[in-house]
């Protein structure tokens, strides 16, 4: 590997971090929104999906810059595009975060509908997810990698609890329709966050390993 291509990967490295750092927290303060009915904080949020979008877009240019001058071969051609599809999920994410942010401003109108029971675990899952997912990318960790994987089914279960509570109190009363929809809607972006998160793990896996895992780490864990 030439100078300029280390210098220029490790460069790229860097931004999807400083990417990601921007999008763990875009989650959490949308987090804090929903659980706390905080309009202006979902507003922050809503306003930083820009950024995101940008720095996703320049990071893209960035690989492609890469690409075309060195012409990579072997592990610095799936660095750069593991690196193309991590930066997809990250920028999917901040979507979500932004979604579940529209949601809180939904619930902020009365009547109050409550934070369903184990919400906050599925939340807390979710953030080690992420953060373990990025983990398991700067260290190359393969193991680190699987355990995200693992932990999907997890988020899951707890999603799919939380949807059958959110049912039930919408069938108690009409009233809870509404908020039941957007709280229903919330829950299912936190859950697809999780399943980004399982994505970079598996694109962790295709760049140590070298090859597609998706939809079949299963047979990697034998």
């Amino acid at each position: 590997m030439s100078k300029h291509l280390e210098r220029d990967l490790d460069d790229l490295q860097k931004d999807i971090m400083g990417l990601a750092s921007l999008v763990e927290q875009a989650f959490s303060l949308s987090i804090i929104a929903l659980r706390d009915r905080n309009p202006d904080i979902a507003r922050d949020v809503i306003q930083g999906d820009v950024q995101i979008d940008m720095e996703e877009n320049q990071i893209n240019e960035d690989c492609l810059k890469i690409l075309a001058l060195h012409q990579p071969v072997a592990g610095d051609l799936r660095r750069c595009t593991a690196a193309m599809m991590i930066i997809t999920d990250l920028e999917r994410m901040g979507d979500l975060a932004e979604e579940i942010s529209e949601r809180a401003i939904q619930l902020c109108a009365p009547p109050f509908f409550p934070i369903p029971e184990g919400l906050q675990r599925m939340v807390d899952m979710t953030t080690i997810m992420v953060r373990q997912s990025l983990d398991a990318f700067v260290n190359l960790d393969v193991k680190q990698a699987l355990m995200v994987v693992r932990m999907d089914d997890e988020v899951d279960r707890y999603n799919n609890q939380i949807i059958q509570e959110i049912i039930k109190l919408m069938t108690e009363s009409t009233s809870n329709i509404q908020h039941g929809l957007s709280m229903f809607s919330a829950v299912r972006h936190i859950e697809r966050i999780a399943d980004h998160a399982t994505n970079i793990a598996e694109d962790v896996i295709y760049l140590v390993e070298g090859e597609i895992v998706r939809h079949r780490v299963q047979e990697l864990e034998g």
